[in-house]
C-alpha cells in the first residue's frame, strides 16, 4: 500500500510553519543569550546623592534649525555632543511620516548658530548598506563615545508599519559628517522586528552606555540595551512587567537607584514609571505619576549638580495634548515641581518629542515645532539650594 502523503499545498504550509517556528525559536534564543550576558561594569556613571535645589532658567537664544528646502514635515529630534561645546542635532524630515522620501538629517551647533543641514541616512543608503530593501526610516537617537565616535541609531522598516521596525546602528568618526552602517541590533524574538528608539542614551561607569528602547507590536513595553565603550551591544533588560508603556527615558538618581518614565499607551494617559534599586539590573513598576501626558514622548535629564528635569506635554484646560511643552524639576525623581512652560500654543498646535542636553551651565532643548521643523532653545541654568 502506498504511504499517505499530505497534499503538496499542505506540505508547503507545514514547511513554512516549521520554518517560521524555527526562525522565531532561534531568534528568541539569541534574545535570551543577550539577556544573560555578563553584567560586569554595566552600571550608571557615578552620581551623587540628590540635593534639593531650585532651578532658574534664563533664555539665551531661540531658533529654528535649518530645514531642507521644499520638505514640509519634520519630527523626532535628538542631540549629541562634540568637542568644544559643540552639538549635533538629528531628526527625520520628508513629505509626511512614513513617506518614502523621509531622510534623517543633521545640523551642527557651533559659535551660537546652527549649520546648514545634511543627509546622514535614507531608505536608499540603508538598503544599499544592508543588502535588502528598507521601506521607511524614522526616529534617530545619538550618542558620542569617549573616543569621539558618534553612534547613531535609526529606526528602519521593511514591510509593514512601525511595528515591523528594526534598529540600525551607524557610526561616524568624522564628527557626524558621514556615517557608516555597523549592524542591525539583535533584539526581538519576533524576527528581530518591532523594536524602536526615541530617547537619549545614558552614560555607564565603564565608558559604555544604555540605549533606551521599546517593543511595540501588540503589548508595548520598555527595555534597555547596554553597550561597551566601543559600541558593541552587551545585553537587553526589560523595564518592569507592564504592557502599555513605551518610549522610556532613563535617569540615574543615586549610585544604586535608576528611574524610568514612559509614555502611556493605555487609557490612563499619565506618565508611567518604574524603578531599579540595583543599578539597572532588575526593575519594578511604580504607580503612574499624577502628571498628564497624553500619548507623547517625554525627556528627562539629570543635571551635573544632581537636579532632575523633565519635559512633558502638559494638557492645559481647553488645549490639545501637544500644544503646551512644560518643564518640571525634582531632587529625587519622586516629587516634582513645575518650572515653566517652554512653549505654549493654541488647541491644535504641536510642540512635542523634546530632547535635552547640558553643556556646562547651559541647557539646550530641541523639539518638534508644528510638525514643520525643529525648534531649539538655549538657556543659562542657575541652581540654588532650596530653603
Amino acid at each position: 500500500m502506498r504511504a499517505w502523503r499530505p497534499p503538496a499545498r499542505r506540505v508547503r504550509g507545514i514547511a513554512a510553519l516549521a520554518c517560521i517556528v524555527a526562525v522565531a525559536a532561534a531568534t528568541a534564543a539569541e534574545a535570551l543569550r543577550w539577556t544573560h550576558l555578563s553584567q560586569r561594569g554595566d552600571r550608571p556613571a557615578a552620581v551623587h546623592a540628590p540635593v534639593k535645589k531650585s532651578v532658574a532658567l534664563t533664555e539665551l537664544s531661540r531658533a529654528m534649525i535649518p530645514m531642507p528646502t521644499g520638505v514640509p514635515s519634520a519630527h523626532a529630534s535628538a542631540l549629541a555632543s562634540l568637542p568644544g561645546g559643540k552639538l549635533l542635532s538629528f531628526w527625520w524630515a520628508g513629505s509626511r511620516e512614513s513617506g518614502p522620501d523621509v531622510k534623517v538629517y543633521a545640523s551642527r551647533w557651533s559659535n551660537g548658530r546652527w549649520s546648514d543641514n545634511w543627509v546622514v541616512a535614507s531608505r536608499e543608503s540603508l538598503s544599499a548598506a544592508l543588502g535588502y530593501g528598507v521601506r521607511r526610516v524614522g526616529n534617530p537617537v545619538a550618542w558620542t563615545a569617549a573616543d569621539g565616535t558618534v553612534h547613531l541609531y535609526v529606526v528602519a522598516t521593511g514591510l509593514g508599519g512601525w511595528a515591523a521596525s528594526r534598529i540600525v546602528q551607524m557610526e561616524s568618526r568624522d564628527q557626524g559628517a558621514t556615517f557608516a552602517v555597523r549592524r542591525v541590533l539583535p533584539m526581538s524574538p519576533v524576527f528581530n522586528t518591532s523594536v524602536l528608539v526615541r530617547t537619549s542614551p545614558v552614560a555607564l561607569a565603564d565608558g559604555g552606555w544604555w540605549l533606551p528602547v521599546y517593543f511595540e507590536i501588540g503589548n508595548k513595553y520598555p527595555m534597555l540595551m547596554s553597550f561597551d565603550g566601543h559600541g558593541a551591544p552587551r545585553r537587553v533588560t526589560r523595564i518592569g512587567t507592564g504592557t502599555d508603556a513605551l518610549q522610556p527615558t532613563i535617569v540615574p538618581v543615586s549610585p544604586t537607584e535608576v528611574r524610568a518614565w514612559m509614555r502611556d499607551s493605555g487609557e490612563e494617559q499619565r506618565v508611567q514609571q518604574a524603578t531599579s534599586r540595583d543599578g539597572g539590573e532588575s526593575w519594578e513598576d511604580l504607580a503612574p505619576m499624577a502628571v498628564s501626558n497624553q500619548s507623547t514622548s517625554l525627556a528627562a535629564l539629570r543635571l551635573h549638580t544632581g537636579t532632575i528635569l523633565m519635559l512633558y506635554n502638559h494638557v492645559a484646560e481647553g488645549g490639545s495634548s501637544r500644544s503646551v511643552l512644560s518643564l518640571a524639576v525634582s531632587a529625587d525623581g519622586s516629587k516634582w515641581e513645575p518650572v515653566a512652560d517652554i512653549v505654549s500654543g493654541k488647541p491644535g498646535d504641536e510642540f512635542s518629542y523634546p530632547t535635552m542636553y547640558q553643556v556646562g551651565d547651559e541647557l539646550h532643548i530641541t523639539y518638534t515645532h508644528q510638525r514643520r521643523g525643529i525648534a531649539h532653545h538655549q538657556f543659562r541654568i542657575k541652581e540654588e539650594d532650596a530653603t
